[in-house]
């Protein structure tokens, strides 16, 4: 009994603290959260809860934003991104978890790091850099459910404002995890479970809300980029572990 109930609340927590940062920055459930669910819930149901929740929050923030939504941009980068969820969810049911986790994990941190080193990525600029962000994306949310580092990317090479940035971040997070869902199905979770996960849901969307007006932009776009690199570090961290 004690450890379902640890576990329930662990699971809230994460949930609390995903959902507030999807809410301020307009990605980071995944990156924040997946570590955690993982380990609470296992690889699968892990992923899959991700998807949910990071696109039920997205849902809710983009009511306020849909205006600024790019779809210009945003359009080559879904259909790409939708292109290539079920070739992630393919391979990450035949190659070892381990594997699949440490490659993505190398590819997430090199790309953050370049972009926190003050380099421009040719690739991901224009329609082709949409294609390219939405393809590596797609693939990489059905495989591991850390699917916005190149979306993250893309709109830092494009120098995106914030205020842009966060409901254009929402529509794609709507979109690509919609597929994943579609493709990998949902959670296979208790009714408490599933009540602890939705009231946290709106607890950390709650709290993301009211910190939004007080925090600097200039901090938001730190914090998008370290939540990149530290979700990178942390999915390539358990593959290398689990290769030992």
């Amino acid at each position: 009994m004690a450890s379902a109930v640890a576990v329930e609340l662990l699971l809230g927590g994460t949930v609390v603290l995903g959902a507030s940062v999807q809410w301020l920055t307009g990605m980071g459930f995944a990156l924040i959260a997946v570590p955690a669910l993982v380990l609470v819930l296992g690889p699968a149901q892990g992923v899959v809860l991700a998807n949910c929740a990071a696109g039920v929050i997205s849902v809710a923030g983009l009511t306020a934003g849909w205006r600024r939504v790019r779809l210009g941009a945003m359009v080559p980068l879904v259909v790409a991104s939708a292109c290539t969820v079920p070739a992630g969810s393919w391979v990450a049911a035949r190659l070892p978890e381990p594997v699949l986790l440490a490659g993505v994990g190398v590819l997430v941190t090199a790309a953050v790091g370049f972009v926190m080193g003050g380099v421009r990525i040719r690739a991901l600029s224009g329609t082709r850099g949409a294609v390219t962000a939405g393809a590596m994306g797609g693939f990489m949310n059905s495989a591991a459910g850390v699917g916005g580092p190149p979306y993250s990317l893309y709109a830092v090479n494009a120098g995106w404002p914030v205020r842009e940035f966060v409901p254009n971040a929402q529509f794609y997070g709507i979109v690509v995890n919609v597929f994943s869902v579609a493709v990998n199905g949902v959670p296979d979770l208790s009714g408490t479970a599933w009540t602890v996960a939705a009231a946290a849901m709106v607890a950390g969307a709650l709290i993301g809300r009211a910190l939004a007006p007080r925090i600097p932009e200039q901090w938001v776009r730190r914090l998008i980029l370290v939540l990149a690199l530290t979700g990178g570090l942390t999915v390539l961290a358990k593959g290398l572990q689990a290769m030992c």
